[in-house]
């Protein structure tokens, strides 16, 4: 075996440094926040532009002044939410108030008034018979602010005199702000010349193209929590059945990623805990709410070894989260620990706030699943799919949907569980903790 030289060491650790950069910020400036990785990026650009493309499919610019790394996406209802600085949504107001923004800056000139800006994004509103809420109204003039603050975040506007929050002001305080036309042009990431409407757009961009199941089965390793292997097409699921030991080798040189592979499913795991733009376990009343509720479900619904692959059964994904259980539960922990926590008030109030709130952050997490059609053991897909009934053990979750009303807890979520330990008979009387096929 050969030992890697000092220098090669270096030149890998460096390589890693960058190519973590830009899949955590795909927009990277030499003048913004991580101006002192951006020489690592410039000084590999080469070989980072060949590793993105070979293993992911992603297009890499590196500019003198910037990197646009241009994620494809991974088709309807898999994006990343933009946040406002509460850590509320976008609504679609704002991301249509961005859209029109970018399509301005473009060509506008290199420094302009916050107003004429405002001006010309209701003309450009108009001329695309966008309907936008009123932007004199306070709630116009908070969702517009939000676009913007995100443009000075990614660098496309610099508040060069003033702020672009004095537009929410009851006054409309003016601002001078300087444009990068250039970081403008290379936020959008999808194939908008070829495609015709939103939706269009979002599929051709997650198009894996002649990576087919190899690249599509990569990027969700990348972006997504987990994936489960009932999640994925037959000809993706035998890819990764087959690569997934050499593909940990190739996550770990690249990004630093250790790989945990289960009966159920992969998932890469960043020790540096850097990679992520949702922390769970975290802070606040939603992620604390979240891991409670998620103890207690795994706690009640964890399925019997019984019915596991390695007992010659069907290999167990998730279970079907009976119909109320999430409403008592959480109705019981805000009993328990809502005030003696300082859980916000509202959603103290609010129970319904809360319980979507949850809801939401554990399906991003992959953790839960919208309940839907499942597969039925023995048939194919469609045919053979039947309704979830409660309390049914799920073997295939490709067809959740959201709107069905139920929940389905994945076997991810098991890692979360409070750990049990059993005595063993025997003259030893050793503790074990239980394992079972269930947790990734």
């Amino acid at each position: 075996m050969t030992i890697p030289s000092a220098h090669d060491v270096a030149v890998a650790a460096e390589r890693r440094a960058a190519a973590r950069l830009l899949l955590a910020h795909p927009l990277v400036s030499s003048s913004g926040p991580h101006a002192d990785v951006f020489p690592l990026v410039r000084r590999h650009a080469e070989w980072l532009r060949k590793r993105f493309q070979q293993v992911l499919g992603y297009r890499l610019v590196v500019d003198s002044s910037y990197a646009r790394l241009f994620k494809a996406g991974l088709g309807p209802r898999a994006g990343h939410q933009l946040l406002r600085s509460t850590g509320t949504p976008f609504t679609p107001r704002t991301y249509a108030c961005l859209a029109l923004a970018l399509s301005v800056l473009v060509t506008a000139p290199e420094q302009m008034l916050l107003s004429q800006l405002v001006a010309d994004v209701r003309a450009a509103a108009a001329d695309a018979e966008v309907e936008l809420e009123e932007t004199g109204r306070a709630a116009g003039k908070r969702t517009l602010v939000a676009a913007l603050r995100q443009l000075v975040e990614w660098g496309v506007l610099v508040e060069t005199h003033g702020r672009v929050s004095a537009l929410a002001q009851e006054t409309e305080g003016e601002a001078l702000i300087t444009v990068d036309r250039e970081l403008a042009r290379a936020v959008v990431a999808g194939p908008l010349a070829q495609s015709r409407d939103g939706a269009d757009l979002v599929r051709r961009a997650a198009d894996p193209g002649f990576g087919g199941a190899r690249t599509y089965v990569r990027r969700m390793l990348v972006e997504t929590p987990v994936v489960h292997l009932d999640e994925l097409t037959d000809a993706e699921r035998d890819w990764l059945r087959t690569r997934q030991r050499r593909e940990a080798q190739a996550f770990f040189e690249l990004l630093g990623l250790e790989t945990e592979i289960r009966a159920e499913g992969v998932a890469l795991v960043d020790p540096e805990d850097e990679l992520t733009d949702l922390r769970f376990p975290g802070t606040g009343t939603v992620a604390q709410a979240a891991l409670l509720l998620l103890e207690r479900l795994v706690e009640r619904l964890r399925p019997t070894g019984s019915g596991t692959a390695s007992t010659g059964g069907t290999l167990v994904v998730g279970v079907a989260v009976p119909d109320g259980l999430v409403d008592e539960v959480l109705a019981g922990l805000v009993v328990e620990y809502g005030g003696r926590s300082g859980w916000q008030r509202g959603y103290l109030e609010d129970p319904g706030a809360l319980r979507d709130a949850v809801l939401g952050l554990l399906a991003r997490m992959r953790l839960l699943a919208p309940a839907g059609p499942v597969r039925a053991e023995g048939h194919g897909v469609p045919e053979g799919y039947e309704e979830l009934p409660p309390g049914r053990q799920v073997t295939d979750v490709r067809g959740a949907r959201p709107g069905g009303g139920g929940w389905v807890l994945l076997a991810a979520a098991a890692r979360y569980a409070t750990r049990v330990t059993v005595r063993s008979g025997g003259a030893h009387h050793e503790d074990h903790d239980v394992q079972q096929e269930l947790p990734i």
